[in-house]
């Protein structure tokens, strides 16, 4: 297996930066470069006064969500590595996604293994891998879908369907198990027959078949693939979470003036040197969503009180810090809350994200400070291209390169199909239509002095002949497209391959088509692979 890097097309202009240790300091805690920055985090965790829940009653929650979807051995040992006050953790995640979404999603999971296991032989003490799914997130539209390569290359996007408002939490809305079936079923007709097709269908058959929502599906499968290494899973929507939440929870209730400052300061702060705000800090914002009737409200502060835009619900602060300790089920997190209450959680040593994500986690650093907490280190993940021995051929076969593929593929295509025009045809046509139009041009001048509107007609009628012309072209040129249709098929095979949707490959296929053609012993192919954890991208010969 070959792994070499390449640049890919740039995110975020701000995680990018960040990740070059440009404004670290001015939008961010930690600088990624800096080789201290490890042991001082470490050495914040310990300290005495850093608002944290009790770690017995968290591990105890994260036993039995882990002992139902991702009971392995590995997990077990984490667990129990975790119930030490001097174990560290990294952490990372993502919403939900149906079969887990896109492959970024793994090389996210995998970059959290490696890190941990890298921080806790530089610091000599445990750090335990935590992988957050983002159940409490209720855009149902961006869970419910994922991507294959079909065999007559159609990027073929597999949905299941919505049957409810979209409102709700993922975590929230109960997925029959005919549903899971149906998507299944799709996922066998558009896969390619391989040897391990038969082994990939029995195992999402038996995971899903008793998953009861998208993010349970989503748990067993992320289980399925990195439980071994020891990554522990954490839902966010978990209600037994919400119960040891309340004190964090409370903080964001009772100073809520004082985090919507914090977040409109850190907002104006990054637009000052020069950036767009990822996660866009809003006056009278309460940051923070209720669970009504099932539809997840996001809180606004209007005349001392909480309620939603509509004014489906309106709280005073007491009645809402009342429904907390009765009900802290009804409680969400937003985008900009949502890294507080994971710190207040778990120590993190190190947040693993993608480069959008870091972007849009300079918003908070000034909501850390207020909540007495420091935001981590941030650390990007890793990123991968797969790049099979049929593709490498033909991209040699075209003297293409990677970047050819990436930045100017259209007319390099265009360029190559040119040059299977044997016989000249289309320089022939630009010859004939250039040569009509100068026979013509003194035909029309003589038929305006004839009479002015013959001149009108004569413009129109040469127009209608260059355009027969030119339709006669655009024939020649896809009868000469046919005849080299097969080639032409490898050119779109490449493309498709690398940057489905005009996206890089990682933001696009689900991991079960890659497991489909090697097999699932692929994770630990992944896993050998060595950690890269500078942001940077590879190609994976495969």
């Amino acid at each position: 297996m070959n792994v070499i890097p390449q640049a890919l097309r740039k995110g975020s202009a701000l995680g990018e930066d960040y990740v070059r240790g440009q404004h670290a300091h001015e939008l961010y805690e930690y600088d990624l470069q800096s080789d201290q920055s490890l042991q001082r985090r470490a050495e914040w965790l310990d300290a005495a006064h850093r608002p944290r829940v009790d770690r017995n009653a968290l591990v105890e929650v994260l036993t039995s969500y882990n002992a139902t979807y991702n009971d392995d051995p590995a997990v077990r040992m984490s667990l129990k590595k975790l119930k030490d006050e001097q174990s560290l953790v990294v952490v990372g995640g993502q919403q939900s996604g149906l079969f887990t979404g896109s492959l970024l999603v793994v090389y996210k999971a995998a970059t959290i293994v490696h890190a941990a296991r890298m921080a806790s032989q530089k610091l000599g003490r445990e750090v335990v891998p935590v992988f957050w799914i983002a159940g409490e997130d209720h855009d149902w539209d961006e869970a419910d879908h994922t991507y294959v390569l079909t065999s007559d290359l159609e990027v073929r996007r597999l949905r299941m369907e919505s049957w409810h408002d979209g409102k709700s939490s993922v975590s929230q809305i109960a997925v029959p198990k005919e549903k899971w079936e149906e998507a299944v079923t799709e996922l066998e007709h558009v896969l390619a027959d391989s040897e391990f097709k038969t082994e990939i269908l029995e195992l999402l058959r038996h995971e899903l078949a008793e998953a009861l929502n998208l993010s349970e599906g989503f748990a067993r499968l992320v289980g399925r693939l990195f439980g071994r290494y020891g990554l522990v899973l954490v839902d966010s929507a978990d209600p037994a979470l919400r119960k040891i939440e309340r004190p964090m929870f409370k903080q964001l209730i009772e100073r809520s003036d004082e985090f919507e400052q914090a977040y409109l300061t850190a907002a104006a702060r990054i637009e000052e040197v020069g950036y767009e705000q990822q996660a866009q800090a809003v006056e009278g914002a309460a940051n923070l969503f209720y669970i009504h009737e099932g539809q997840r409200l996001l809180l606004y502060k209007q005349d001392g009180k909480f309620m939603d835009r509509r004014g489906a619900v309106i709280f005073t602060k007491e009645e809402l810090l009342d429904l907390l300790d009765r009900c802290p089920e009804r409680f969400s997190n937003n985008v900009l809350t949502r890294p507080l209450m994971q710190d207040y959680l778990f120590p993190v040593l190190q947040a693993v994200l993608g480069l959008g994500e870091i972007a849009y986690w300079a918003g908070t650093k000034d909501g850390f400070e207020v909540a007495g907490m420091q935001m981590p280190i941030l650390l990007p993940r890793m990123s991968f291209t797969l790049l099979d021995s049929v593709t490498k051929k033909h991209m040699q076969q075209y003297s293409l390169t990677f970047e050819d593929v990436m930045e100017r593929f259209e007319s390099r295509k265009e360029t190559w199909l040119a040059e299977q025009d044997k016989l000249g045809m289309d320089e022939m046509f630009e010859q004939v239509k250039a040569e009509f139009e100068r026979l013509y041009a003194p035909l029309i001048g003589r038929l305006g002095e004839l009479q002015p509107g013959l001149s009108s007609l004569g413009e129109k009628n040469q127009a209608k002949i260059v355009d027969q012309i030119a339709f006669l072209q655009t024939k020649t040129k896809q009868t000469i497209a046919r005849q080299n249709e097969a080639e032409l098929r490898r050119w779109d095979r490449m493309y498709k391959t690398l940057f489905p949707l005009d996206r890089p490959q990682e933001r696009v296929y689900t991991v079960f088509y890659v497991l489909n053609r090697y097999g699932l012993d692929w994770i630990d192919t992944l896993m050998s692979v060595e950690p890269d954890l500078t942001g940077g991208h590879r190609i994976i010969e495969v």
